[in-house]
């Protein structure tokens, strides 16, 4: 049965490391809306560094999930002083489990903060695909599709939320009923 990916990523208007209260906010509601995704329906798993290793994104070992990429447009650091962006790599049983962890909880509280925290940027902050059960999709993965889906729009190789598709290439909806 196929697998939803789901690749988020944004830049940031400081680097992490900055201690000004913003950023501070947006590192400090990170945990919360992590373990509360980890925990919800259809979830299946996110990219994690081996062993609950620090560091800067880039200096991580992914294991399985690849090497970390970042799209091209990225113009911000890679240094621990200098990084400014979030991203995230996930895998769900379908789209209507990862749309629903997405658009509700404390994730909906954070998403109501993005323009606070994040740049306008003029790409898509996200990206969906289908993956064939047990593949673990990659960071670069995630960019290409990211950067895909900037390039030519949502199709079934890469899609959004608000233009799904479902496994067979047939237009999907992810909307909360009711």
């Amino acid at each position: 049965m196929p697998r939803l990916a789901l690749y988020t990523f944004g830049a940031l208007k400081a680097p992490l490391a900055d201690p000004a209260p913003l950023v501070r906010e947006f590192h400090d509601s990170s945990g919360g809306v992590y373990e509360q995704i980890g925990r919800h329906p259809g979830y299946v798993a996110h990219a994690e560094p081996a062993d609950g290793e620090r560091g800067t994104h880039f200096e991580l070992d992914w294991r399985e999930w690849g090497e970390f990429a970042v799209p091209a447009w990225y113009d911000k650091g890679r240094t621990a002083e200098t990084i400014a962006l979030a991203a995230t790599l996930s895998v769900w049983t379908d789209l209507r489990p990862a749309f629903d962890a997405v658009y509700t909880g404390l994730h909906r509280v954070a998403l109501n903060r993005r323009r606070d925290w994040f740049e306008r940027t003029g790409h898509p902050s996200h990206v969906c695909w289908w993956i064939a059960d047990g593949v673990i999709p990659t960071w670069q993965d995630g960019v290409s599709r990211l950067e895909h889906l900037h390039a030519s729009g949502p199709a079934p190789y890469a899609f959004t939320f608000p233009h799904s598709f479902a496994p067979d290439g047939t237009p999907a909806s992810a909307k909360v009923s009711g």
